[in-house]
């Protein structure tokens, strides 16, 4: 899980120092290695926050490898991670069952934001909701505390909901776009190797 989390977080903000594209970053990420480093099918259906959805969880669909199920994995995991809410692993749990996405990965995703990563991203999100609302930011001094969040929590919570559900809804499709693309490129430069490796 924390490989996976890595290595979406790579593409998030772009690797600049090794000078790979977003499309070089997910060619390095075939089936085989992802099922390495994906927690096993049977982790997440023992999880103590999804035992609880036991029979929902046995459908074939949740836990394919495909285009399809991978694209919507990142359209889910990536959009349940910008939402500033508690119990994300479940909601992505959820989505992931009702729109047939890999559940794996859907919940590992939902990591992208963690202890570490909460303060700058929900931050970011915060000021595009007051951007968007128009409203004033508060001061630069401002922190998630729990004595800071409970004493402006007025101010703070309809910019950063707005903020996070714009950005959630904008950034899971890109990923969803660009998921598709590189797996239909992918198995068209597959193809093609193939197929000149086969003329000769």
């Amino acid at each position: 899980m924390i490989a996976v989390t890595f290595l979406v977080g790579l593409m998030l903000v772009g690797v600049h120092n090794t000078g790979l594209s977003y499309y070089k970053v997910l060619a390095y990420m075939p089936r085989k290695f992802i099922k390495k480093y994906m927690p096993s099918e049977q982790t997440f259906k023992d999880h103590p926050s999804l035992k609880w959805l036991g029979r929902y969880l046995k459908h074939p669909s949740l836990w394919h490898l495909n285009r399809k199920s991978v694209a919507r994995a990142f359209l889910v995991g990536i959009f349940c991670a910008l939402l500033p809410i508690p119990m994300q692993m479940l909601l992505a749990a959820f989505l992931a069952i009702v729109i047939r996405s890999n559940l794996a990965i859907s919940v590992s995703l939902v990591w992208i934001t963690n202890p570490i990563t909460m303060p700058p991203i929900f931050y970011f999100t915060y000021k595009v909701g007051t951007f968007v609302l128009g409203s004033q930011a508060l001061d630069h001094n401002m922190s998630f505390s729990y004595e800071y969040v409970k004493t402006h929590l007025v101010a703070l919570l309809w910019p950063l909901l707005t903020g996070s559900l714009i950005c959630a809804t904008v950034f899971s499709v890109i990923f969803y776009v660009l998921i598709n693309r590189f797996w239909i490129w992918h198995v068209r430069s597959n193809w093609k190797k193939r197929s000149k490796d086969e003329s000769e």
